[in-house]
């Protein structure tokens, strides 16, 4: 049978990695999984106890496509308790996670061929669902000079649009509002469409994030509920849009989602106010970052950028190997540690990078610690040692 062009997109390597993992597992092995961005962590327990009681009152069919009121209403209301922002509940769209967010925002704000700057190393689902959706994905080479965040001059008039992200996956480093500003007005002066991506928000460890709402209503803004709030599996996500942009979105929702699941809409309302429960796994992330930061060096992972936000490093390999995947593979079957390799970030440096997550539990991460440095002490300390053999 015929197929078309879009599905011939990169794959999603972390996923990769978790199904190799998964297999070193049903032989039999245990793993320390660092590879994925997943808290360790439940949803909060005020979310999984709201949805068993709407499971006995409620048949939870569609809602509204742009998402229950009470909850838009609620997360509006987050925008004032954590920037400030008084937001009207009805620029907010509940979405099925955040890639579903992504979907719209780039189907409502550009045309086929378009195209659209990301920052590398950047999320690698930026680059595929443009591909996909026929746009063109420029990527931005961003470095230590400029914390690997984009810079106003890097957008440039042949552009139709920018991405952002901050904190960012995988370096975690975070634009301050200046820096923020700087690239919301240079989009805004060149008329480029610009998205924010502030799905970490929530997950920082010196000053706060700050969300571009604060600087601009005319931008498109992206959260979710799968990292600070725990709840990855439950698809739920939203979207701020202008006020001019909201019955286009939701012409789009009613197509291709109808709406977010229901049932996790009723969870999510209920976790935006477990605050005491999500500052505690706050406590781990904090405790995890601090045993990374002490331990890769001892690992021979010297060269890493410490996170402002998220819960990643990203880690410069090139003195070890021209071949992260390679790499990863060989940490994974000789260490019993799953990491990311880089390529899945940026595809023409990523062969000299690894991520590594601590969003699990704290004795994963020492024990996956104590791993890698045993498998570095037993590993000559050269080039060669990291190719693929």
């Amino acid at each position: 049978m015929r197929t078309s062009s879009r599905g011939e997109v990169d794959p999603f390597i972390v996923m990769d990695v978790m199904e190799a993992a998964r297999a070193e597992e049903v032989a039999g092995r245990s793993v320390i999984h660092m590879e994925v961005g997943q808290p360790g962590t439940p949803a909060p327990r005020l979310a999984r106890e709201a949805l068993a009681r709407a499971m006995e009152a409620s048949a939870l069919g569609y809602t509204v496509a742009l998402g229950l009121p009470a909850l838009r209403a609620r997360i509006a209301r987050l925008y004032g308790e954590w920037y400030g922002v008084d937001l009207d509940p009805n620029r907010v769209v509940v979405t099925a996670g955040s890639s579903s967010a992504f979907i719209l925002a780039f189907t409502a704000l550009f045309d086929r061929g378009e195209r659209v700057a990301i920052g590398e190393p950047g999320y690698p689902s930026y680059r595929n669902i443009l591909s996909a959706l026929d746009l063109v994905p420029v990527g931005i080479p961003t470095g230590p000079d400029s914390r690997y965040q984009p810079r106003p001059e890097d957008l440039t008039p042949d552009l139709a649009g920018a991405l952002v992200a901050s904190p960012a996956n995988p370096t975690g480093t975070m634009l301050g509002t200046a820096d923020l500003a700087a690239l919301i007005h240079r989009a805004a002066d060149l008329g480029l469409g610009f998205v924010s991506d502030e799905i970490y928000h929530g997950i920082q460890y010196a000053g706060r994030a700050v969300t571009a709402l604060e600087i601009s209503d005319d931008v498109y803004v992206i959260n979710s509920f799968s990292k600070y709030f725990s709840m990855t599996g439950w698809r739920i996500g939203w979207m701020v849009v202008p006020e001019a942009h909201v019955r286009r979105v939701e012409r789009l929702v009613q197509n291709m989602f109808i709406c977010a699941p229901h049932a996790s809409q009723v969870a999510a309302l209920a976790a935006l106010d477990a605050g005491d429960e999500l500052d505690a796994n706050m406590a781990v992330y904090a405790a995890n970052r601090a045993l990374l930061l002490d331990g890769l060096p001892k690992a021979g992972f010297t060269r890493i950028a410490p996170p402002d936000g998220a819960f990643y490093i990203y880690a410069d390999v090139g003195e070890l190997t021209d071949d992260s995947r390679a790499l990863c593979a060989r940490i994974l079957r000789e260490a019993g540690v799953a990491v990311t390799p880089g390529l899945d970030f940026d595809p023409g440096r990523g062969a000299r990078t690894l991520r590594f997550s601590y969003a699990g539990s704290t004795a994963d991460v020492a024990e996956g610690l104590r791993r890698l440095e045993a498998w570095a002490s037993a590993s000559p300390a050269h080039a060669k040692t990291f190719t693929s053999r």
